[in-house]
């Protein structure tokens, strides 16, 4: 064992119900840190995760992907079939990382769970996102690279075309997630994207119902609907888009009544809760005994909308969590995801729990 090590161990034994944020205090790491070193200890078998209760602190596990972006951002009109200028930009990314920053950005415990390959880019995934995401439990596929992203985003702040580099995630078996048992079983809840394998999403859910696990499902476009896992009944929360949900039951939706009847038929198929959004105009709130429609206020400082719907999903999903009401759940999602459009990153730089705090009172005035 190396000098953390043997004084997390020796703090354990002082007193075996001893929280992660209490020892993270203690010897002065991140929760995160504290965490990797817990797993450590584990997988030495000095501890074995019963009689040390880490599980006061169940974490919220992430599994999907994590990705390199990389944005290319057009000065002027697109023109086809010559040379544009932009300028890009670099950052790490992936629908569930992003989530799992936000989270870890509010103050949760988040461990992710993704394929990966053993390259620069994951390295630079890595270093940006330990802060705040436990990544111990990512998995090495041999010979592929890790996910990338690449969009063209216009003038207007919107995406013209993206591009994904995502095959890494068809490695993702139902093997890798049964090698992290440990993991899943302490989950207070599991938080997937449809960029694994729907044999895969097949198995979470299985495993969610059986273990009594908070599930919630992030599709990642049209295309990877065909994911979706055939039984729905153990998903609490759905966060699904309109071009979405039009792509999986094969309907059209041209107005506020067709949304509300589209996402009735989430419920309908089992999913507890589920919001599906209308781009930057509504988005419909739906569940078996309660549906409402929201308007979106307009942000005029958009800068890029690529992480609006990743946080979004989040800020959701922490005040559900933290036991707000539906009602405050939506509009601190909605606060967050206006917030991060305004600037350059896909997730904002400045969210903590008391930043966020801050901007709902700010728009609750």
């Amino acid at each position: 064992m190396n000098a953390k090590e043997t004084e997390v161990l020796r703090l354990i034994r002082e007193n075996p119900f001893i929280s992660q944020s209490e020892l993270s205090k203690k010897i002065g790491l991140t929760n995160a840190s504290v965490s990797r070193i817990i797993s450590d200890l584990v997988k030495k078998e000095y501890i074995t995760g019963q009689a040390y209760v880490l599980n006061e602190e169940f974490p919220i596990v992430c599994i999907g992907a994590a990705n390199l972006d990389r944005k290319f951002f057009v000065h002027k009109e697109l023109i086809h079939g010559t040379s544009n200028p932009i300028h890009s930009a670099h950052s790490v990314g992936g629908v569930v990382r992003n989530i799992a920053e936000n989270l870890g950005r509010l103050g949760q415990n988040v461990t992710l769970i993704t394929t990966r390959g053993n390259d620069a880019e994951w390295t630079r995934i890595e270093n940006e996102s330990e802060a705040y995401i436990n990544l111990d439990f990512s998995a090495i596929i041999p010979g592929m690279s890790t996910g990338a992203y690449t969009a063209l985003i216009n003038g207007e702040g919107e995406m013209e075309y993206g591009f994904a580099d995502m095959d890494i995630y068809d490695s993702f078996t139902p093997d890798i997630l049964i090698k992290q048992t440990y993991i899943l079983k302490r989950a207070k809840c599991i938080i997937v994207d449809l960029n694994v394998p729907k044999v895969t999403l097949d198995f979470i859910t299985a495993y969610a119902k059986k273990h009594n696990i908070n599930l919630v499902l992030i599709p990642v476009s049209g295309p990877k609907m065909e994911h979706l896992p055939d039984n729905l009944e153990p998903v609490n929360w759905l966060i699904v888009n309109r071009d979405e949900t039009e792509a999986h039951f094969g309907i059209k939706i041209t107005n506020e009544d067709e949304l509300k009847s589209a996402a009735r038929k989430w419920n309908e198929l089992g999913v507890e809760h589920v919001v599906v959004t209308n781009g930057s105009k509504s988005l419909v709130y739906s569940s078996s005994f309660d549906q409402k429609v929201y308007k979106i206020t307009p942000s005029n400082k958009v800068v890029d909308v690529t992480g609006a719907g990743d946080s979004f999903s989040s800020a959701i999903i922490y005040g559900w969590l933290k036991g707000l009401s539906i009602d405050e759940c939506i509009k601190i999602g909605m606060v967050n995801s206006k917030k991060t459009i305004e600037t350059d990153y896909t997730v904002r730089q400045d969210l903590t729990e008391k930043q966020l705090k801050i901007d709902l009172e700010e728009v609750t005035k």
